[in-house]
C-alpha cells in the first residue's frame, strides 16, 4: 500500500511537471518594457549623444555590497509552513560559483548561486544550486527608464533525486524571471537635462529618443541620444 501511495504522488509529479512543459513551456521572463537596445553604427554616430560607462568591477562591487550590509535578495516559491520556508534566496556564493556580472564576447553572463525550499506535496524539499543567466538591456522611451532583464538559461541543482528536480527546476527558473525582473540602471531622472540658461533666458532641454549599447574591454558602454531644444526659463529655475 505504502508503494502505491508514493507511486501516485510521483505520477502526479510527473503529470504536473509534463502539463507544466507541454501547455505552458519552458518558463520565461515576464513580459519586459520597452525594447532591445541595440549595438551603435560606428559609422553613423549622431551628435547628440552622450557615453556612459559601468565597468564590470564596478558593477559586481555594487553586488557584493548589497551580500555584505543588506539582506541577500529572496523570493516565495510556495505557501510557508512551519517547518519550511517555501522560499528561494540569492547568495554571494554557493555550488562553485560566485553570484556576479561577466562581460565577455558583447555579451552580459550573470552566474547566481542560491538556497531555498518548496513546500510540495510529499513534504518540505530543501535544495541548493546555481542558474546560468545573461542580461539584455532594454530602453523604455516613454519612461526614459533603461531596464535590465534577466534570462535565466539553465538550473542546476545539487544532489536533489530526478523526479524532485522536474518538480524543483522549472519553479526557480520561473520565479527569478519573474520576480527579479526588470531591474532598473537608469532612470529619467538620472539621464535627463534641463539646464537653466539665464543669460539667454530659457531652458536647454533634451529628451533621450534613443539609446544603444555595446560590451567591450570588460565595460558596459552606453550611448544615450538626445534631442535637444529650448523652452523658456522657468520662474523656479535657480539665477547664477
Amino acid at each position: 500500500m505504502g508503494r502505491l501511495v508514493v507511486g501516485l504522488l510521483i505520477g502526479l509529479l510527473l503529470g504536473g511537471v509534463l502539463t507544466f512543459y507541454f501547455f505552458v513551456g519552458t518558463p520565461r521572463a515576464m513580459k519586459a518594457p520597452g525594447t532591445l537596445i541595440q549595438p551603435p553604427d560606428p559609422n553613423n554616430v549622431p551628435g547628440g549623444a552622450a557615453q556612459i560607462v559601468l565597468r564590470q568591477q564596478f558593477l559586481n562591487e555594487a553586488l557584493g555590497t548589497i551580500f555584505k550590509e543588506m539582506n541577500a535578495p529572496a523570493f516565495p516559491l510556495s505557501e510557508p509552513s512551519a517547518d519550511c520556508e517555501g522560499r528561494i534566496t540569492i547568495q554571494q556564493q554557493g555550488s562553485g560559483v560566485e553570484t556576479g556580472v561577466s562581460f565577455e564576447n558583447n555579451r552580459i553572463s550573470s552566474p547566481l548561486a542560491f538556497t531555498g525550499s518548496y513546500a510540495s506535496p510529499v513534504g518540505c524539499v530543501r535544495f541548493s544550486g546555481w542558474a546560468q543567466s545573461n542580461l539584455e538591456m532594454r530602453f523604455d522611451q516613454q519612461n526614459q527608464t533603461v531596464f535590465g532583464q534577466i534570462n535565466v538559461e539553465t538550473v542546476n541543482l545539487d544532489g536533489v533525486n530526478p523526479v524532485m528536480s522536474a518538480l524543483v527546476t522549472p519553479i526557480v527558473q520561473s520565479t527569478i524571471n519573474t520576480r527579479v525582473n526588470p531591474i532598473r540602471i537608469l532612470d529619467g531622472r538620472q539621464i535627463a537635462i534641463n539646464l537653466p540658461v539665464a543669460a539667454a533666458n530659457g531652458n536647454l532641454q533634451a529628451a533621450v529618443t534613443d539609446v544603444r549599447a555595446d560590451v567591450r574591454d570588460n565595460a558596459l558602454n552606453l550611448y544615450v541620444i538626445y534631442d535637444f531644444a529650448g523652452g523658456p526659463l522657468s520662474v523656479a529655475s535657480p539665477t547664477p
